[in-house]
């Protein structure tokens, strides 16, 4: 994908960073209807650095650090951010692509979530739609819910 040439120079000009990554087979990602910003544009790597208990707030992203991935935008606080996430997307993209860990094993399907609740669990990031999933997901069955969410998920992301 290019850039066109006014883009480029506007990029420069506002200092504005924009990384787009190979694109990938039409795999969702819980992304606004309206400008397709990932996750709420919540930063993703910085969740790896965030303090669990108590939960501090995910940290927001910006306009200026963006990269494209999976057919979204995703929004980072900082310029090392964007470049870890871009070096490494897996590594720090959440499970399922952004939707609700907790939805996806009761059964109930894609359900987007806006990255404000969130835990990790074994240094992968899951997101929840709502406190009342994440809470269920800390009572220390994660591991069987997940097992749930990963069998929903290969249907559902075809």
């Amino acid at each position: 994908m290019t850039i066109s040439t006014a883009r480029r120079r506007f990029l420069l000009a506002s200092g504005a960073m924009l990384i787009t990554l190979p694109a990938y087979a039409a795999e969702p990602v819980s992304k606004s209807r309206f400008g397709g910003v990932a996750i709420g544009g919540h930063d993703t790597v910085a969740y790896h650095e965030l303090v669990r208990a108590p939960q501090e707030k995910a940290t927001k992203g910006a306009k200026s650090y963006v990269v494209k991935y999976k057919g979204a935008k995703w929004q980072f606080a900082s310029k090392e951010s964007s470049e870890l996430f871009a070096a490494d997307p897996e590594r720090y993209s959440p499970a399922y692509n952004g939707f609700c860990a907790n939805a996806l094993s009761l059964g109930k399907g894609l359900v987007r979530t806006d990255g404000t609740h969130w835990e990790i669990y074994e240094d992968s990031l899951y997101l929840f739609y709502a406190a009342a999933g994440r809470a269920r997901w800390g009572d220390g069955n994660w591991a069987n819910y997940k097992l749930d969410s990963d069998a929903a998920w290969a249907k559902l992301s075809k």
